[in-house]
């Protein structure tokens, strides 16, 4: 399915409120539209209707009184009333000439000594006539006044009720594409949660963000302002045309070649458009990446003096963005303003023409209203074609944000599932257990060990042995490629990813906290998690003697990442969030390789209450921290090379005992 089609979709998820914008958008346009129409009834009827033929009456209504007699402009005779004598009242020069009787031709006029004389074709006809004086010929127009009058206020009434109709359109269109936006901003950070941990591996946070962010706010432009531009631009267009066919078919016809000119141009910018935003988008997804990871590793920037190598970095991604820019910039320049600007030149010689050939016409009469109407619709038909043309770069930009962003929703994620399984014991069991990052290439190799419910499992070796593979496998964040890893005898494979992890917790070697508060932060907002539960946790690990200076106490702020409490401020906090969940699986990954002295006895104090009852698995580097370990795992480049508890492993004098002698040397050394 193409990118616009999709888009059309989401739009249909408001369709109610779009149809209803449509309408009073129609509404609207017929409502402005209506103008030209009625100034070429002012201006022919009113204004030069004095022109029409008059005749002499009785008097009554809309009758003038002239030398004596009452007249009435013929559309204003009753079909009752008599007519008595024809009368002329012709323009020649500044003069209005009074003429009694009709005419037999019209062309140029003059008047001299009392005569009218009208030329056209070498032909000549002469009229006893009369010069009107200014209050006369008011007279003449005193019965017009009242219908200007109430053509105008219809007229203001007409916009009044356009203006309405324009704000509601313009009100339900944009909520509409805001309301769009919100939903594909929830579906894309939703597909985020659904997507395996593995497809980050290779996707900088940065542009994830950028996804979420500039690509859809690209698209709420394509909503909020390029669809409610095309359609209105399309309802005025149609609506324009039809009164250009009701003036004058044959112009109106000319006319109508404007429309596949706007469509071919159309087709070509996009060609090369599209090119210059897909690099564009991209460059901006990549500006925020390496913003995202210099903010992230500023102190590391900082510290190594790699300040002016990092700002290179960031002018060459900048400069690209700008070259781009400038080319889109460039092709924009070179065509919008520029075609519509010739469009324009190109119909108005037209109209020029063709006016001009049916003025040298005897048989054709074109009234100065019907010019007025024309000009007027010729320069409102260029008002939606610039802001079609002008719209177009914000199209082509959304079609590509939108690319982006259906990628990202067709990844292949995994759905929440609705199957519920009771809370199980603990008893883990990896059964010839084969892993890898990358196909082939393996990180664990042949794993064979059991974990039964209630014991402590540590595992040691060195950086890249696959202690932390272990818990990725745990938690299903990957699968094995080979062996199965089971739970209670069951594969977890065929447990719901949402179900396994709800009965596992785990502690980081440097915990993630969340914008809020610290008991925020240990219940994580799950309702199931009461206030007594959130304050017993913190207690059973020690926290309130850490935190009681605090003025706030367990309600005081956390910003972003918790930047502003220590290392082991930050672990208490994650102990008692594991302990709060109160999970049948404990992993401790490096959780007390950062904690000062202190603060370690404490959690070491709280680390026999959060393990009781529970299977927990304790990644360590100090191997002090583990001697009493039901089990120690020592891994060694993938593979179980020794297994057992402290005093066994110290007695088989092998790889475990070694490295506790190493460490234990190096500590009496300090």
């Amino acid at each position: 399915m193409t990118t616009g089609k999709r888009l059309f979709q989401y739009a249909l998820h408001y369709k109610k409120t779009i149809i209803a914008a449509l309408l009073m958008l129609t509404i609207a346009a017929a409502s402005d539209l209506a103008g030209p129409f009625i100034a070429k009834k002012m201006i022919d009827e009113h204004i030069l209707g004095i022109e029409s033929v008059w005749y002499q009456t009785e008097g009554g209504e809309d009758a003038v009184e002239y030398d004596g007699n009452f007249y009435k402009k013929e559309q204003n005779l009753d079909q009752s009333e008599e007519k008595i004598d024809q009368a002329r009242i012709l323009q020649a020069g500044s003069q209005f000439v009074f003429i009694s009787g009709d005419i037999a031709f019209d062309g140029e006029r003059t008047f001299k000594n009392g005569n009218l004389i009208i030329e056209k074709n070498g032909e000549t006809e002469t009229y006893e006539g009369k010069a009107l004086t200014s209050e006369e010929l008011m007279q003449f127009y005193t019965p017009e006044i009242p219908k200007i009058v109430q053509l105008l206020a219809f007229y203001f009434g007409l916009l009044i009720i356009a203006a309405f109709f324009q704000y509601g359109q313009r009100f339900f269109l944009q909520k509409s594409a805001n309301r769009i936006i919100q939903q594909m901003r929830e579906d894309v950070f939703g597909q985020i949660q659904r997507l395996p941990i593995g497809y980050f591996d290779n996707l900088p946070a940065g542009k994830v963000v950028a996804r979420i962010t500039n690509d859809t706010e690209a698209i709420r432009e394509l909503y909020v302002t390029v669809l409610a531009t095309f359609f209105t631009s399309a309802i005025y267009i149609s609506g324009i045309y039809i009164a250009l066919f009701i003036l004058n078919a044959k112009l109106a016809a000319i006319c109508l070649i404007l429309l596949p000119i706007l469509y071919v141009w159309a087709i070509m910018y996009r060609k090369y458009a599209s090119k210059y935003n897909h690099v564009i988008r991209s460059r901006v997804s990549d500006i925020n990446g390496m913003v995202n990871e210099s903010i992230q590793g500023m102190n590391i920037i900082q510290a190594f003096g790699r300040e002016k190598e990092a700002q290179k970095d960031f002018e060459r991604l900048n400069t690209e963005h700008f070259t781009f820019q400038n080319k889109l910039l460039s092709l924009n320049s070179l065509t919008s303003h520029n075609l519509v600007g010739v469009l324009r030149n190109v119909v108005f010689v037209a109209f020029i023409w063709y006016f001009g050939g049916e003025s040298l016409n005897a048989s054709s009469v074109i009234s100065l209203g019907m010019l007025y109407a024309y000009v007027d619709y010729i320069n409102r038909l260029f008002q939606p074609v610039q802001g079609i043309v002008n719209q177009l770069a914000n199209l082509e930009q959304a079609i590509v944000a939108g690319e982006r962003v259906f990628k990202l929703l067709d990844e292949e994620g995994i759905d929440i599932s609705d199957k519920n399984i009771p809370r199980y014991k603990g008893n883990v069991t990896f059964d010839h257990v084969h892993f890898g990052y990358k196909e082939k290439d393996y990180v664990l190799k042949d794993l064979n060990f059991e974990a039964k419910h209630g014991e402590t499992v540590a595992l040691v070796g060195h950086t890249g042995s696959g202690k932390s593979s272990i818990m990725n496998l745990l938690f299903r964040f990957y699968d094995c490629q080979e062996g199965r890893i089971m739970i209670d005898g069951m594969d977890i494979k065929q447990i719901p990813r949402q179900e396994l992890r709800k009965h596992m917790g785990i502690v980081l070697q440097d915990p993630f906290l969340f914008t809020g508060t610290i008991a925020s932060n240990v219940s994580l907002e799950d309702p199931e998690i009461t206030r007594d539960k959130v304050e017993k946790a913190l207690k059973d690990v020690g926290a309130d003697k850490i935190f009681q200076h605090l003025e706030k106490g367990f309600d005081e702020p956390v910003i972003e990442k918790g930047s502003t409490l220590s290392s082991g401020q930050r672990q208490l906090i994650s102990f008692a969030r594991a302990l709060a969940f109160d999970p049948a699986i404990l992993i401790l990954d490096e959780a007390t390789s950062s904690i000062d002295t202190e603060t370690e006895l404490i959690i070491q104090e709280a680390m026999d209450v959060l393990k009781k009852g529970r299977t927990s698995f304790i990644i360590a580097h100090r191997l002090s921290t583990i001697r009493n370990a039901d089990q120690i795992l020592v891994l060694d480049r993938g593979k179980i090379v020794e297994k057992g508890n402290h005093d066994e492993l110290m007695e088989r004098k092998g790889k475990y005992f070694q490295m506790y002698q190493l460490q234990q040397g190096a500590t009496l050394a300090g």
